[in-house]
């Protein structure tokens, strides 16, 4: 398997991890992998106390240099924030959002998991 197909599988993986956790956390899914446009969020969800939250989510091996979340740049916020204004704009939403990352590192079945609630604000023009 070239390294290319195993990076999306472990994404997936990933992805669908995430939402385990988040379920077990009372987190409602909404979407995942909502796409607007060439944007996406992995995972729109509602807390057990009514925020929205965006969730982008970050996974690698053991072996990477970096973090999950250190991959979150400046240009990838924006377009997350994007993608979340059309996403609250098409669903009609007038309830406060959050925008968190969760990170996952390791191999499927065995990733360690970070919740980084309230990773970043949505940048002012």
């Amino acid at each position: 398997m070239n390294r290319i197909n195993k990076s999306n599988i472990t994404g997936k993986e990933g992805e669908s991890e995430t939402q385990r956790f988040l379920e077990r956390k009372g987190y409602r899914i909404l979407h995942k992998n909502w796409r607007w446009h060439h944007y996406e969020l992995d995972i729109v969800a509602a807390t057990p106390d009514g925020l929205i939250v965006f969730v982008e989510v970050k996974t690698r091996g053991k072996d990477c240099l970096l973090s999950p979340e250190e991959s979150v740049d400046n240009a990838k916020i924006r377009r997350i924030v994007m993608a979340a204004d059309a996403y609250i704009r098409k669903y009609n939403i007038s309830v406060p959002a959050r925008f968190d990352i969760v990170s996952l590192t390791g191999v499927p079945g065995e990733f360690d998991i970070t919740h980084i609630e309230d990773a970043f604000l949505a940048p002012v023009h």
